[in-house]
């Protein structure tokens, strides 16, 4: 598929009619939020606006989410208009994250690198109380906590199993790298997330194992399309598989100054 015709179908999918489970859609005028009560935050997913109006949203927008108490992200992508939006985010006390490559994998045209085998050191884990486990590989990486992730993947594990596939790489019993899938109802992508290694354990076939599972998964479930929001370690090896890049994005937060419960 032509990368313009992808992007528009990844925008459609994944930015205008997308549903993320625990989140509440909604449509403001010209932009899509996504809001998560139990974390206080929302999200910004797509947003029309032109040189005019953009201000004045941008504004309506960080006023709405300081009312309810919550922060705000705001997903940037560079087509997204008008051109200048990421300096009138950051006037507005957004603060931009470093760019990451929206790649796509079209499982019609899978890579033989892909296909082979899964390694026995890949685990999938269907049981919530392993969550943590796994998790603790992207706490020791990003040297983040991520409690909240790790009671949403759980209880999604929990709940909606169909919707999520988590996966570790073991070594001698331990946990070294660790991804999940997510299954979005109703849409043709499946998107990847995590793909951490600890560094005593990388360039030892750990990322592309777990990406290797991941992408036979969703295969044998008939998803088309994989999406993945890159780092700058992850696009080489993912462009060796296959992934394209279709755009660039980046996350702009806004944290909300007002105590929580205020």
């Amino acid at each position: 598929m032509e990368l313009a015709k992808l992007l528009h179908l990844y925008d459609q999918d994944q930015r205008i009619e997308i549903e993320w489970p625990g989140q509440q859609r909604e449509m403001a005028g010209p932009v899509i939020r996504h809001v998560d009560a139990n974390r206080k935050w929302g999200f910004i997913a797509f947003s029309r606006l032109d040189a005019d109006s953009a201000d004045i949203v941008i504004q309506t927008e960080r006023d709405a989410f300081f009312q309810r108490g919550y922060s705000l992200e705001w997903k940037l992508y560079t087509h997204d208009m008008p051109s200048d939006l990421g300096d009138r985010l950051a006037a507005h006390g957004f603060v931009l994250e470093e760019p990451e490559a929206i790649m796509v994998l079209d499982t019609e045209a899978l890579p033989p690198t892909l296909q082979g085998p899964v390694s026995p050191a890949i685990r999938r884990l269907d049981d919530p109380d392993q969550v943590m486990a796994m998790l603790s590989v992207q706490q020791a990486v990003w040297e983040k906590e991520f409690d909240w992730l790790a009671e949403e993947l759980a209880d999604t594990l929990r709940t909606r199993p169909a919707e999520l596939s988590v996966y570790a790489a073991y070594v001698e019993e331990v946990p070294v790298s660790s991804a999940w899938i997510r299954y979005t109802p109703h849409s043709r992508f499946a998107s990847l997330w995590g793909g951490s290694t600890l560094s005593a354990f990388r360039g030892q076939g750990h990322y592309t194992a777990l990406l290797a599972a991941r992408v036979q998964e969703a295969a044998q479930r008939g998803l088309r399309f994989l999406t993945v929001d890159a780092s700058p370690m992850s696009r080489p090896i993912l462009e060796k598989h296959g992934f394209r890049v279709i755009t660039w994005a980046r996350e702009c937060n806004w944290t909300n100054p007002t105590p929580t419960g205020a």
